[in-house]
């Protein structure tokens, strides 16, 4: 019996901070394997899925604002998954927006605890791609995606976050202010660059390619 727990023996090991990564990543996967039967890619699909993860993973490097406890204001990097969506509905939107988050999670990981994780990464991101429900109306899916994000992160910081809340402050209060302004700036961001003439007609070109 010894000699068998003593092949395990590695897996006490295992940091917390490493559990909680491989579990919120097994989470996100199931969440996927789920929705598989709804959303179909097909090439051209995942060409600009690949395309719109790329350009936000590049834009989410350009930093104006980078929150200790993790969250960034960045030159609209949510922007090219709010425009995949729009282009493609909500399914391949939350899949693709998913697949963004756990990027995030690479790239600039603050983990306390593995729910804490699947909300700030892989659902939070992926609530991006309910934009997609407003397919005729991107600034209306903007507004309502980065609503599905802040709303993910608040619920982090209430029950995740609320030792970092100044004293007498409640976490409630703390989440909301904390959360509202990182994504609200972040989300305002995205909105203003949508409304650009120039980059509304580019967005509206590229549709015509993309769904044809």
């Amino acid at each position: 019996m010894s000699y068998i727990i003593s092949i395990f023996s590695d897996f006490a090991k295992i940091k917390p901070v490493t559990l909680s990564v491989i579990l919120a990543i097994l989470l996100a996967a199931f969440l996927l394997y789920l929705m598989r039967r709804s959303v179909k890619f097909d090439t051209k699909m995942l060409v600009y899925g690949a395309l719109s993860i790329a350009i936000s993973f590049v834009l989410s490097y350009i930093r104006f604002y980078h929150w200790p406890q993790g969250g960034s204001i960045t030159p609209a990097s949510m922007l090219p998954l709010f425009i995949f969506a729009y282009y493609y509905g909500p399914g391949p939107g939350v899949i693709v927006g998913m697949a963004y988050g756990l990027l995030q999670l690479i790239q600039d990981p603050f983990i306390v605890q593995w729910v804490q994780v699947l909300l700030d990464y892989p659902l939070a991101f992926g609530a991006l791609g309910l934009a997609g429900f407003f397919r005729k109306n991107l600034s209306l899916g903007i507004l309502v995606g980065g609503f599905g994000r802040f709303f993910s992160h608040f619920l982090s910081g209430v029950f995740f976050f609320a030792s970092y809340a100044p004293k007498g402050m409640s976490p409630i209060v703390y989440s909301l202010l904390v959360n509202g302004s990182i994504i609200g700036v972040e989300v305002a961001i995205c909105f203003a660059v949508s409304l650009i003439p120039q980059v509304r007609n580019a967005i509206e070109e590229i549709k015509k390619k993309a769904i044809a």
